[in-house]
């Protein structure tokens, strides 16, 4: 098999997972058109539970079928497709020897919206195994009062995944009542939320590009006291993925709600110069036209993909 001393370097950071569990991760390092980069680039399509399917599908009516979604992702050449239960169940079959799936075992629905969110689980490590999946996703919202039963779900999602040899995704997205609107991008906010990922076991963080905004007073004051630099989105990524155990757990980046082309790309080309380990975006991509989506994505990837810029230690 052949491989790159990126990704080697990568799986030395996860040395007390067993083989199996670094077979996957080498599987998603591996696959697509940043294959031996050390980057991903994932499509995730878990916005019909989300947001409702009008919302996510009625602009692209092909996205109302889950097919649709898993042949963009090759036809791209994407690192992975993450998907809840029924979509995955939908194209596994057809799709799971050809595309790694990341199956995401809590979700949200918009139909109720409160101040705190607490995702039902709605999947579980049996069924990823079931399916063919190469990796579990789970989302945990810090600031919620419902955090810590996220939390503790959270560790029992890893030992489970953990047994059955499947590294965990955490999407790890601040929300709820303990911080602001503009908290839950700050990017001291963001930096913690990486960091609780990581110390629950994620083998990968999804996080949403941080802003300049200081939420928490004491962080605040050490950010400045250290000299830290936040000026630009790189310098924010470079903080990020630092709080990510030095580098040495993957990083990746949401590509929120959708954008333009030039605004995509400007984005990417940030989280890479910081030293980020690709996206995890959905509504830019499928939410296009099926041929600019394509052509988004391909310069996605080449922006990740040609990036040298390891920008701490770890990621070095």
């Amino acid at each position: 098999m052949s491989t790159s001393p990126r990704v080697e370097e990568i799986l030395s950071w996860y040395d007390t997972d067993d083989v199996a569990t670094r077979s996957c991760l080498r599987r998603l390092l591996e696959h697509g058109r940043t294959a031996h980069s050390g980057k991903l680039v994932v499509l995730p399509v878990d916005q019909g539970f989300e947001h409702g399917p009008a919302r996510s599908f009625a602009v692209n009516r092909a996205g109302y079928d889950p097919r649709y979604h898993a042949r963009l992702a090759i036809d791209a050449g994407c690192s992975a497709h993450a998907a809840p239960l029924g979509a995955i169940q939908r194209i596994a079959k057809d799709f799971a020897e050809e595309l790694p799936l990341i199956l995401k075992c809590n979700s949200s629905d918009s139909l109720y919206t409160g101040p705190d969110p607490l995702p039902a689980l709605t999947a579980s490590v049996d069924d990823a195994v079931r399916l063919g999946c190469v990796a579990v996703g789970f989302t945990i919202y810090p600031g919620s009062a419902g955090r810590n039963v996220m939390y503790e779900q959270l560790r029992r999602l890893v030992a489970q995944a953990r047994d059955a040899g499947l590294p965990v995704v955490v999407w790890s997205y601040p929300r709820g009542s303990g911080i602001s609107k503009e908290g839950q991008t700050a990017v001291d906010v963001v930096a913690y939320a990486a960091h609780l990922a990581c110390q629950l076991g994620a083998h990968i963080v999804k996080v949403k590009p941080p802003t300049a905004h200081l939420e928490m007073p004491a962080a605040a004051a050490a950010l400045r006291e250290s000299g830290t630099r936040l000026d630009t989105l790189a310098d924010r990524v470079r903080h990020v993925v630092e709080s990510a155990f030095d580098g040495h757990r993957i990083v990746i980046f949401s590509g929120g709600p959708a954008k333009d082309t030039l605004a995509v790309l400007e984005e990417n080309r940030q989280t890479a110069l910081g030293g980020g380990f690709g996206t995890i975006m959905g509504r830019n991509a499928f939410q296009r036209p099926r041929t600019d989506a394509l052509r988004l994505l391909a310069e996605v990837m080449d922006i990740h993909r040609e990036s040298r810029a390891h920008a701490v230690s770890g990621a070095r």
